[in-house]
This record gives C-alpha cells, sequence and structure tokens, in this order.
C-alpha cells in the first residue's frame, strides 16, 4: 500500500491538513533522523529517552547496552511511542500568537521484538552507515562480546502517521497592514569541521566521506 492505515491512535486531530499516512513521506523524514525519542511506561511512570534509529524496508530498529532499563522493556513487547522531529524554522508572524515553527515529524505506535543471530550483526552495522555513509569498511568488525553487550529491538511500520509544517506565517487579516517584519527564520543541519583524535598513533588523512559529509 502507498499508504499507512488511519487509525484511532495516528489520526491527526489538530489541524489535520498538516498530516501525512504516505509511506514514502514518512520513510524519508525517519531515514534524515540522527535520534528519536522513545516514551514508554515502566512501573506506572512514564519516560521519554533519545537514542538513535535505523530504519530497513519497513521496520525501525532501536539499540543500547543490554543493561537499558529501556531496551530491556521494549524487548519483552510492551507498548512504546516513537517520535522523529526536523526543525526547519520558525516562523515570525506580526503577533505573538502566531508565531510558530516548521517542522516535520513523525511518530509511531508499537510493540518491539527482539533482534538475534546474523540479523544483529547486520543492523549494528546499518546504525554506522545511517550516521557516516562508507563508515564500516574503515573499521574493526564488531566482536562477540560487544555482540552480547548490545540489545537490538525491531518495530515494524504499522501505527505511524507524520505531520508536516512549511511556509510563511498566517496572520490574522487586519494585522497584514502592520508594519511589522513578519516571515521564516530557515535553520539547516550542517557538519564542522573534523577533528583528529589526540590519541591517534598514526598519522592519517581524514576520511573522503568526512570532507563531503552532508546530511540530507
Amino acid at each position: 500500500m502507498k499508504k499507512f492505515p488511519r487509525t484511532e491512535k495516528t489520526r491527526i486531530r489538530r489541524l489535520p491538513k498538516r498530516g501525512s499516512y504516505d509511506r514514502d513521506t514518512i520513510y524519508a523524514l525517519i531515514d534524515e533522523a540522527l535520534i528519536c525519542h522513545v516514551g514508554f511506561i515502566v512501573d506506572a511512570e512514564p519516560h521519554v529517552i533519545p537514542t538513535a534509529i535505523a530504519r530497513l524496508n519497513n521496520d525501525i530498529y532501536l539499540h543500547g547496552s543490554r543493561l537499558s532499563r529501556m531496551l530491556k522493556h521494549l524487548a519483552e513487547g510492551k507498548d512504546a511511542c516513537i517520535v522523529v522531529t526536523h526543525l526547519d524554522g520558525l516562523v515570525l508572524a506580526r503577533s505573538g500568537f502566531h508565531h510558530s515553527m516548521n517542522y516535520r515529524s513523525v511518530v509511531i505506535y508499537g510493540n518491539g521484538v527482539p533482534v538475534t543471530g546474523r540479523d544483529k550483526r547486520e543492523i549494528l552495522d546499518l546504525f554506522v552507515e545511517r550516521l557516516v555513509p562508507g563508515r564500516t569498511t574503515d573499521i574493526r568488525a564488531i566482536n562477540r562480546k560487544e555482540l552480547n553487550a548490545t540489545t537490538v529491538v525491531k518495530f515494524e511500520l504499522d501505527q505511524v502517521s507524520a505531520k508536516i509544517r512549511c511556509g510563511p506565517p498566517v496572520d490574522d487579516a487586519e494585522d497584514y497592514d502592520l508594519p511589522i517584519w513578519a516571515g521564516e527564520l530557515p535553520f539547516t543541519l550542517q557538519a564542522g569541521k573534523p577533528r583528529n583524535d589526540p590519541a591517534m598513533r598514526q598519522k592519517l588523512p581524514v576520511p573522503s566521506y568526512l570532507t563531503r559529509y552532508k546530511r540530507k
């Protein structure tokens, strides 16, 4: 299907015209993200934790220490809400009430399952490649001890929706005549100049995939 189904959980209620259930749109927003925020409840207490996210086909993956309370909880199949947000700029209106932000966000509801065996190794390599494409060809392969120390949890994308705001401010009709500057202040995510690890024992050039590094 081209679109994800609308459900009671995923239906956009506030400003529904900003909502999207299009798979390609949602996939692109997830793939652009470096981090997500994971909401879950343990012992009747809510928690929200930032962590890395990776997607492969129609599944997303989270990973971390096997001692992580969050990952232990998610690996048991408990409910989770996972959010990705991109801030694209500030929207400056002619009144404080109509100030806003341009953003693109995805909200995912689901239940995770643990990833094991060869799939686990492949997904951990995927995380590295998502952060820095080309990096896995340079680094030492993950070893058994590191694999055992890491938990990977998979969520199938099913209950998911996106919400997007873009464009200039929307003011009250009578405010457009006011002598007040209004418009947008765009934001972008940019990489800085790579810095060598001072503990490096060899004199090595910065890899080309870093000197050319750009986020989508």
